[in-house]
């Protein structure tokens, strides 16, 4: 059963977000030397494991103030200074191009090419780590919170520190009526019904006098979309046994 076109089911819920959090959109202050900004509040976003942080900025052009909604990093307080610039000292909160920034630094809500106001590690908890950089190519290479390494351009921003709300699912949710609080405010994706418990008419799993799959549970990558349903294009099934190599045992 194929549910076409558009509709309010798949809609992300966003009627009671703060709004996007980014980096500063970069300016000459920024590339030359630093521009400083306050941390005005706190603040829960619904939705997002990770709170978010007021920051008011004077405006370099125009007689206003600017704020911002950043990602709080752990240890950021009302009241803070907050540094972003090319000279902007390593201090957790700040922002600085990941050029500036020494190799073992652990950073977060990195951009993915300059400008771009942060793209990896922005969920709560999680930090990059600098492992290493090319001068004469001007790439640093970074691994990511999965343990995946990835290069970019060394004049791409970072705040330094780990996001704040780290250890949100050390707890168990323990009940129903939580994990729908949970969902209901991010989008409609709980409860998941099993494909086995369904009839063959809803699912390609469903049917038969016993709850069981009753084809491999592995897909083509290229079938068609009522069809491509279980582990996509897998490569490899089951269990992760034994010790999980890391990217950094390689190199």
């Amino acid at each position: 059963a194929q549910r076409r076109g558009k509709s309010p089911v798949f809609k992300a819920h966003v009627r009671t977000r703060k709004g996007a959090v980014k980096l500063r959109s970069i300016d000459y202050a920024e590339r030359r030397g630093y521009v400083r900004g306050v941390i005005k509040e706190i603040l829960h976003d619904p939705g997002r494991g990770a709170p978010v942080a007021k920051i008011q900025f004077l405006n370099a052009y125009r007689y206003k103030r600017d704020t911002e909604l950043m990602l709080a990093t752990e240890g950021m307080y009302t009241g803070q200074f907050i540094y972003c610039g090319k000279k902007a000292t390593l201090t957790v909160g700040n922002v600085l191009p990941l050029r500036q920034v020494p190799e073992g630094t652990i950073v977060c809500n990195v951009e993915a090419r300059p400008g771009d106001r942060g793209q990896f590690a922005r969920g709560s908890g999680c930090f990059a780590v600098v492992i290493a950089h090319d001068e004469d190519k001007g790439t640093t290479r970074i691994r990511l919170p999965s343990g995946g390494k990835k290069t970019v351009p060394s004049d791409v921003r970072a705040q330094i520190g780990v996001v704040a709300g780290g250890g949100r699912t050390d707890k168990p949710l323990l009940k129903a009526g939580r994990a729908y609080h949970k969902y209901a405010v991010k989008r409609n994706c709980w409860p998941k019904i099993r494909g086995v418990a369904k009839n063959p008419v809803e699912h390609p799993f469903g049917g038969g006098n016993h709850q069981h799959i009753g084809r491999p549970s592995t897909v083509n990558k290229e079938r068609p979309a009522g069809r491509k349903v279980g582990l996509i294009g897998a490569r490899r099934t089951g269990r992760l046994r034994g010790v999980k190599k890391l990217g950094q045992d390689k190199d």
